[in-house]
């Protein structure tokens, strides 16, 4: 074979080579980014709901879809992880009511189990969304046969109850509101004003199995609600002592930098007058400059955790069937 023809068939089996040496590193790369991927979001997911996960056999599926469906605000938004922020935002939030305030100081041991409530909130949202029906029904059972033991007097000699539909109102509409923020802020995409108006609308339909009357069904009408509480709202012993152990719990020393950035993320989306309240003065440029655009990147790599292109597929294919009347 001439030199000419011998370099040429040389070249090639080298190419050859080097191509497959590249398409085995890549498939090992993408192998090893898959089983990190699984690790991190089976960490996460623990870390949000426990150890008492749902069950696949209770979440929704093509022949029923839940409350809600896949095509709905509230999948859309409950699956983002900017519900971390709007999460903590709320409970933030409702540190500021005494009555509500004097049901967690006196029947929640949040000091001693600090993730406890995270976990309850975590499986009760997990199943009214993404749940079947039953699993829905079921839930709100267990909430409000729960709501049934929290009653008592406050510091200052008003009786409350867990059950009582004021209370309920506001626990739902600082949550609605809070986790409606984060994603608009945080949040992958961006809804239009009439999928805010629906978010609402299908929250209410949980608010009102548990007991809340007057449930706000549309933006504006959730905006005035929380107008209305304001002149409920006090800067108490417990308010401070509440915000302080949200703002530094005991957390893992590998979490304590994304737990901060949430925590700040969620400071920021706080009403001006609720951070007043809360004496959480915000450095001016902080948010825009620093923590925005911090805790965005930081939702979106634990949302990329948590998405399954499989759980898409499920959705697409429960979209294209009706669910069963």
């Amino acid at each position: 074979m001439p030199l000419r023809e011998r370099a040429a068939t040389s070249q090639k089996t080298i190419l050859a080579l080097i191509q497959q040496k590249t398409t085995t590193n890549a498939m090992v790369l993408t192998e090893a980014i898959a089983i990190v991927r699984l690790q991190g979001a089976t960490m996460l997911r623990t870390a949000l709901s426990g150890d008492e996960q749902l069950d696949q056999s209770e979440m929704a599926d093509q022949d029923d879809h839940g409350l809600f469906g896949p095509a709905s605000s509230a999948w859309r938004v409950h699956s983002d992880s900017a519900m971390l922020i709007g999460g903590l935002r709320a409970l933030m939030l409702q540190t500021l009511h005494p009555l509500a305030m004097a049901g967690v100081a006196q029947h929640s041991d949040y000091r001693n189990d600090p993730w406890g409530r995270l976990h309850r909130t975590g499986r009760f949202i997990g199943a009214t969304t993404f749940g079947k029906t039953s699993t829905a029904e079921k839930w709100i059972s267990i909430v409000r046969k729960v709501h049934n033991r929290v009653q008592g007097t406050a510091p200052d000699g008003r009786p409350y109850s867990a059950n009582d539909p004021h209370l309920l109102l506001w626990v739902h509409v600082t949550e609605v509101d809070s986790f409606l923020r984060a994603f608009e802020r945080f949040g992958k995409g961006k809804l239009t004003d009439a999928e805010k108006d629906s978010y609402v609308n299908e929250m209410a339909e949980v608010a009102e199995r548990l007991g809340a009357e007057n449930v706000p069904k549309t933006r504006a009408a959730l905006n005035e609600t929380i107008e209305m509480f304001r002149a409920e709202c006090e800067y108490t012993e417990i308010t401070k002592e509440t915000v302080r152990f949200l703002l530094r719990p005991p957390v893992p020393v590998a979490t304590a930098g994304a737990y901060a950035l949430i925590s700040a993320g969620a400071v920021t989306l706080l009403p001006d007058w609720a951070r007043s309240m809360l004496r959480l003065p915000l450095p001016p440029g902080a948010d825009l400059f620093a923590i925005r655009p911090a805790a965005t990147v930081l939702t979106r790599a634990l949302g990329w955790l948590l998405t399954a292109p499989e759980h898409m597929r499920l959705d697409d294919n429960m979209l294209s069937k009706r669910p069963v009347e």
